[in-house]
């Protein structure tokens, strides 16, 4: 019998852990306690492992030993491991000791790992409880990940698995969390399928300038298939942040630059006195968020809102255009998850969407079907903008903007519809022929557009309107007359019932 673990043990021994918080903390918060923890396990036991190995190839030269751990991925410092902690689990300052332990492991790995934990405090009141149940709560938080089903060395776990459960597990929370959760997580079909349409290859770089925990970059980078590619990206919620730098290092993309900070007032992915530019540029960044930062939009030191400056209560436009602007010239892609109200706005949004149309910069509208997300059960849109478009690009010979509606290719789930691979695909090879299909799909011209005053709302551009087939009216009669004896005969009956009841009809 093999001692290797599935990716089902795995994730349901995680999700179990879960339980010491369930009913006692609320589901956005105690994310943080699980996925640290899961995260100490992992290098813990990554650690012991090879530990074993080189005292197995040293023996007991433990100054060579120590050389050969220094040039490992991470250094764990002594009396920080998990083991360390899950043998102090009695004490009655636990809380206390999990955070110095985890100080200690980010100031041996700062290149790595600097500031993940500075949000996270296992000795928290506010979150965790009076002293006797936090310490009750961590005790019994400790021993779930000491089961067996959680021995993360490799030789019974491989990397793959892990970072899939990490995933896993913060999919789970986002559907715990329900609204709260819009901040850190994109449904996993429409993080494959944004990936694919933004179509990154080896040699790229890609951003995601409102990364959350990361899971859309690292689907992005495995579209490459190579690993040759450099990750960026941009959070601004400091929790948040740290679990995409911990998602990066759980999926050996440690050289990831995740930059913790406000996107559209204050990014720090920059160059001399300009925005870094990418190859390939994706995001699902909060929708129509208010007091985005218009009132300093005009001032903007990048000159990114020349195209008009979004409503100050809704900040789509604001992020649309900071991802075209980091777009690379001429051949940079965009691919990014908007509510539908970006479509067909007007004011200033309607201004700068036609710009950008003008421009020939979109390339695609994808219609998603209802419910996908936690966060909303309106539908949302797929955009794709193409600076390959552009004068001296690739693709300037290129005018029309394919729009696809595949808003009723889903299958529904328990509490949110799920795209499959099918309708995945189906959205895929309509983007990458640009066919037109019957109410499915239509290429338009910018005359077509302008037509509609740059309103970009699917239903003008592709007829989902199928129409009933002719009405036999005399079979339509007959059943008429056939329910009308029947109803007589209900009736009949039911005034005889009633009349041996002695009761009047």
């Amino acid at each position: 019998m093999s001692d290797n673990l599935t990716q089902q043990q795995v994730n349901q021994a995680a999700w179990a852990a879960c339980d010491t918080f369930r009913g006692a903390v609320d589901p956005a918060q105690y994310k943080d306690y699980i996925l640290t923890m899961l995260f100490v396990k992992y290098i813990s036991d990554l650690w012991n492992d090879h530990v074993e190995t080189y005292r197995k190839q040293f023996g007991g030269d433990d100054a060579r030993i120590r050389r050969r751990l220094e040039r490992e991925r991470f250094m764990l410092p002594e009396g920080t491991s998990f083991y360390d902690l899950y043998e102090a689990r009695n004490e009655a300052n636990i809380g206390e000791l999990i955070n110095i332990a985890l100080e200690k492991i980010e100031d041996q790995n700062r290149s790595k790992l600097e500031g993940v934990f500075r949000n996270i405090d296992f000795n928290s009141e506010a979150n965790l409880g009076r002293p006797k149940d936090r310490n009750r709560r961590l005790k019994n938080m400790l021993e779930d990940f000491a089961k067996p089903a959680l021995d993360l060395r490799p030789s019974r776990v491989t990397e793959d698995i892990i970072g899939e459960c990490y995933i896993y597990l913060i999919s789970r929370f986002a559907s715990d969390a329900g609204k709260k959760a819009g901040e850190f997580y994109t449904p996993a079909a429409v993080s494959r399928l944004l990936a694919k349409l933004a179509a990154p290859k080896p040699g790229n770089t890609i951003c995601d300038p409102a990364c959350g925990s990361g899971s859309l970059l690292i689907r992005a980078a495995e579209e490459v298939g190579s690993d040759n590619f450099a990750l960026y990206g941009q959070e601004v919620n400091g929790a948040t942040w740290a679990l995409a730098r911990m998602n990066m290092f759980l999926h050996s993309k440690d050289a990831a630059r995740i930059e913790w900070c406000d996107t559209l007032n204050s990014p720090t992915l920059i160059e001399g006195d300009h925005l870094m530019r990418f190859d390939v540029v994706v995001a699902n960044p909060p929708f129509s968020l208010d007091k985005w930062g218009a009132e300093n939009a005009a001032s903007d030191q990048y000159n990114r809102f020349w195209r008009g400056i979004p409503p100050k209560s809704k900040g789509d436009y604001g992020f649309l255009t900071h991802m075209i602007e980091i777009a690379k010239r001429q051949s940079g892609r965009v691919a990014v998850i908007v509510p539908h109200g970006v479509l067909f706005r007007g004011g200033a949004e309607g201004t700068i969407r036609k710009a950008l149309i003008e421009e020939n910069l979109l390339d695609a509208v994808v219609g998603l079907p209802s419910n996908l997300f936690t966060t909303t059960g309106i539908p949302v849109a797929i955009l794709i903008f193409d600076r390959s478009r552009e004068q001296g690009g690739l693709n300037e010979a290129r005018k029309d903007v394919l729009f696809i509606d595949a808003s009723k290719d889903f299958s529904p789930g328990k509490t949110q519809n799920v795209m499959e691979d099918a309708h995945v695909t189906r959205v895929l090879d309509t983007y990458a022929q640009r066919t037109e299909i019957t109410r499915y799909s239509h290429r338009a011209d910018v005359a077509e557009i302008a037509e509609n005053d740059f309103n970009l709302n699917i239903p003008r551009y592709v007829d989902t309107f199928e129409a009933e087939g002719e009405i036999d009216v005399t079979a339509l009669q007959r059943d008429i007359n056939r329910i009308e004896l029947e109803l007589a005969e209900v009736q009949a009956k039911m005034a005889s019932y009633l009349r041996e009841l002695g009761v009047d009809a």
